[in-house]
């Protein structure tokens, strides 16, 4: 009985971490060279989706505290070194949940005699999960070219207090640069 319980708290610490842990991918030009980038300028993707001003403050805010821990320095002019912008997304995903007011192992054979099925009721739930995603590129000023793109999924919390959101929001940032710029083999 201690295993299977040791084995059912341990399936839902992997759960409850997949969950909440953040997903994230980057990719970029192994032909640029990421050492002569030093400054970087804000640019609007177009057809990208437009926030409210609070949040892209928030967003910006924080990319700039991660890139500035890189060694980059935003700039407002066009002498910049970096075009960057970001898009973001928020997907929805359906979970079902069941229950089953029984607990025990159900039917089967025990010290000789045939135990017949538990009598419990099994009711189910769905509900909505939300994934918010936020992707970041990088262009060289000069030509326009992509050099640099990362993005970091999450799953979001509706009901969340800004500043827990806040928080979120700068570890998934801290996250998605801490491979920038990339090391090239």
């Amino acid at each position: 009985m201690k295993k299977f319980t040791f084995v059912w708290i341990v399936m839902l610490l992997v759960m409850a971490n997949m969950a909440f842990a953040q997903d994230v991918r980057y990719n970029f030009d192994k032909s640029a060279d990421f050492s002569k980038f030093k400054t970087y300028k804000w640019v609007a993707i177009k057809g990208a989706n437009q926030l409210d001003d609070l949040i892209d403050k928030q967003i910006k805010g924080a990319i700039d505290t991660e890139l500035a821990t890189k060694g980059l320095t935003k700039v407002d002019g066009d002498d910049a070194d970096l075009l960057v912008g970001y898009q973001t997304a928020i997907g929805q995903e359906k979970q079902f949940t069941s229950y089953n007011t029984d607990w025990g192992y159900g039917g089967g054979w025990y010290r000789g005699g045939w135990y017949g099925p538990s009598g419990g009721m099994t009711t189910g739930q769905t509900s909505t999960i939300y994934t918010g995603q936020l992707a970041l590129d990088m262009y060289d000023s000069k030509d326009h070219d992509l050099v640099w793109r990362g993005v970091a999924s999450k799953s979001l919390d509706t009901k969340a207090k800004p500043e827990k959101r806040e928080k979120n929001l700068r570890k998934a940032t801290a996250k998605l640069l801490k491979n920038y710029p990339p090391k090239v083999k």
